[in-house]
């Protein structure tokens, strides 16, 4: 029998009846900040709330950014409700400093880990509730009642009752304190394909991104920041900007100069004639220095992320030894929205608009601005153009609110794609050092690898020169079973400011630690796909995603000439992942022509968001793969916008074959793991095509030098 009792603040909160006899529920997800105290105050991060008409609302602390979190978090609450999916409504939390607990919406996290039950036990409440409601009013026994599409039913008498005409009775008991779930047998909703929630305000226009942002008397700004990393402002002159037509005022920020005006472009158009000189620092490193700082670094040794065996003895017993060294650029992540922010900063108020993936954050940047308490600072999240873990940071925000403080008006601060492009929080570039052996009898008996590269987070002495984890995520917790391993790391000081990308570690990682395994295949005479089923064999989710796209994508069956294939997989956030490219060269580029994909992402919520983040994980990827590259030169990015910086094109959009395993798993991330894998399921089949590995990206470089042989 289901107990309950009144619930304490870190366990579901009962907020009680709202409105005309409305139930209210609160539930917590968990917080996701790694530095958190367990003791930090606890209040629920999002409510559920059923009104008299049956409409339930349910309120969203994270941020929608084309994942599909409004409408997979509601569905996992409606269904465990059994609520009537066509009365469900979705609002987007604001920001809050302890109400929604961590609001940051990052690493795939929204569904998987902890939220998954916390969600599934707010709609059991509810649901329990009802029905205790609805038997206590026919004086029957609850477990007599069943609940669908949101309304109680007593078969035995033929009696029924929908949630609205139970929220005031429902709303006067006690909260269950361990409500008993479905059996995933039951779900009507989870796991069904379900078109998303705001799909017809996305599709009519009526969606409001942080561009479409619009109040009375706004002003609209950008900012010109240092060229040059570390360096500063000395000095600037106004004059040309603002003669151009609208532009309002030209004032120093903290991060560069402002330019204020009556519309964006006029914006634009006086940053491009503002003369700025700058104070450069010392820092004036281009990409071949750092390369080669990375591999002098590489020559000592690093901290060590992974030590099994004896991976000297090993070396020296192997029938083959195998040595390479790879490498990956910065990457930017080049949203298709730039970064831009509303704020309008009074003396004792600050309301911001942002697509921000870390509310608090913005929170807390404009209240150290303005010197405002945290509670007089407002931040409403407006869905967001791409994120990719970009927005997790609050720069744009600071320059918006100093803007908007300076001007004495609400101001829109867009930042050109210039700006975006070479200012922005680079996935870090890495120099990877490997040796392995394998024995007379085809095994992998040794794995031996040196990573360099920046830290993601935390820079200078207190930091330490320990493992920065998330540089080694995706190569030291590797799957397979290889009897000797060593993996260290080096942690290099390089400043370009770097920051999560999509997928982070293993975006980087898994295209090394797949691209040297398939090294040592072809050394050991391997089929590739067969010596890694061999090396999973204490994985047996990963040795299912990797057989069922190898047997989907016909692996080992002739291909026409000209074409190969290549296989790479990865466990990342929770998602297991195997794709095989099958490719060819087309005037020495790649060309892409199909990508099969298996998965097991737990428990799925929703097949058609899933989907979709498949394939555009794989777009990212791609593009990256075969464009992305950020160089410096003098200490400033060189690439400035599309015509540099490339992203995949409609003309190379491969067809893209998914295939996801049933599971009832709790669920894992699905935004990021079908990212790491493109890359180096590309760039193996482009060596089993031409003999010719490709050991550093972007495959451009690659394309050129077989080109030119062609």
């Amino acid at each position: 029998m289901t107990g309950t009792h009144t619930l304490d603040r870190r366990d579901f909160l009962k907020a009680g009846a709202v409105g005309l006899g409305g139930l209210t529920l609160g539930f917590h997800l968990p917080d996701e900040r790694p530095w958190a105290s367990p003791s930090d105050p606890f209040q629920p991060n999002a409510f559920v709330r059923i009104d008299p008409d049956g409409t339930v609302t349910i309120l969203v602390a994270k941020a929608e950014m084309g994942q599909g979190v409004r409408t997979a978090l509601p569905m996992v609450i409606a269904d465990e409700m059994d609520a009537d999916w066509d009365m469900v409504r979705v609002m987007q939390a604001d920001a809050h400093p302890s109400r929604y607990g961590s609001q940051m919406t990052v690493g795939s996290r929204s569904v998987r880990g902890n939220a998954w039950p916390t969600l599934r036990q707010t709609g059991a409440a509810a649901r329990a509730m009802l029905v205790t409601a609805a038997a206590t009013r026919w004086g029957v026994a609850a477990g007599e009642c069943r609940t669908e599409r949101g309304r109680v039913h007593h078969d035995a008498s033929g009696r029924a009752l929908g949630y609205g005409e139970l929220t005031e009775a429902a709303a006067a008991l006690p909260v269950p304190s361990n409500p008993a779930l479905k059996d995933p047998s039951q779900f009507r909703l989870i796991g069904k394909p379900m078109p998303q929630l705001d799909a017809p305000e996305i599709v009519t226009g009526r969606v409001a991104y942080g561009m479409d942002v619009r109040m009375p008397g706004m002003l609209y700004a950008t900012v010109v920041h240092c060229p040059v990393f570390e360096g500063s402002l000395d000095t600037f002159d106004a004059a040309a900007a603002r003669r151009v037509p609208g532009v309002r005022d030209v004032f120093e920020v903290s991060q560069g100069v402002a330019v204020v005006a009556e519309n964006t472009w006029a914006a634009f158009e006086g940053a491009k004639v503002l003369e700025v000189t700058w104070k450069t620092g010392e820092f004036a490193m281009s990409s071949a220095d750092i390369s080669r700082s990375f591999a002098e670094l590489a020559q000592a040794e690093g901290a060590v992320a992974r030590n099994e065996g004896d991976v000297v003895a090993a070396l020296e017993r192997a029938a083959k030894r195998v040595r390479a060294v790879y490498e990956v650029p910065y990457l930017a992540h080049a949203t298709m929205e730039p970064m831009n922010c509303t704020a309008d900063v009074q003396s004792d108020r600050c309301e911001i608009w942002a697509p921000t993936q870390h509310p608090q954050g913005v929170q807390g940047t404009a209240a150290e601005i303005t010197g405002l308490p945290v509670e007089r600072v407002t931040v409403h999240v407006t869905r967001l153009g791409c994120g990719l873990g970009r927005r997790s940071r609050s720069d744009f925000v600071q320059d918006a609110v100093e803007a908007s403080k300076q001007a004495g008006a609400p101001v829109q601060l867009v930042w050109t794609r210039e700006e975006d492009m070479q200012h922005d929080w680079y996935r870090p570039a890495a120099y990877n050092r490997f040796e392995g052996g394998v024995d007379a009898q085809g095994n992998v008996t040794a794995w031996k690898l040196r990573i360099v590269a920046p830290p993601i987070v935390g820079r200078g002495p207190r930091y330490g020169e320990g493992v920065d984890g998330v540089s080694v995520d995706g190569a030291a917790g590797m799957a397979y079973a290889i009897p000797n391993i060593f993996i260290d790391y080096g942690r290099s000081p390089v400043p370009v400011p770097t920051g999560h990308w999509r997928s982070v570690g293993p975006s980087q990682n898994t295209f090394i630690v797949e691209s040297f395994l398939d090294e040592l295949s072809h050394a050991a005479g391997r089929d590739p796909v067969a010596l890694r089923l061999e090396l999973l064999r204490n994985h047996p989710r990963l040795r299912n995603v990797l057989d069922l796209a190898a047997k989907r994508s016909a692996w080992g069956s002739a291909l026409p000439a000209g074409r190969a294939r290549g296989v790479a997989l990865v466990e990342d956030k929770g998602g297991l992942v195997a794709e095989v490219a099958e490719v060819s060269l087309e005037g020495g580029r790649p060309k892409v022509h199909k990508v099969t994909v298996a998965a097991d992402f737990g428990q799925i919520i929703n097949p058609n968001t899933v989907n979709a983040q498949v394939v555009g994980s794989i777009v990212t990827g791609l593009s990256a793969a075969l464009d992305g590259e950020i160089t410096l030169e003098g200490g400033r990015v060189v690439q400035s916008n599309f015509h540099d910086y490339p992203l995949l094109t409609i003309a190379e959009m491969p067809e893209i074959d998914v295939h996801l395993v049933e599971s009832t798993e709790e669920p894992g991330g699905v935004g990021e793991p079908a990212v790491p894998p493109i890359a180096p399921a590309v760039t193996n089949a482009l060596f089993a095509l031409t003999g010719v590995r490709v050991r550093r990206l972007p495959i451009r470089e690659f394309t050129q030098a077989v080109g030119s042989r062609q």
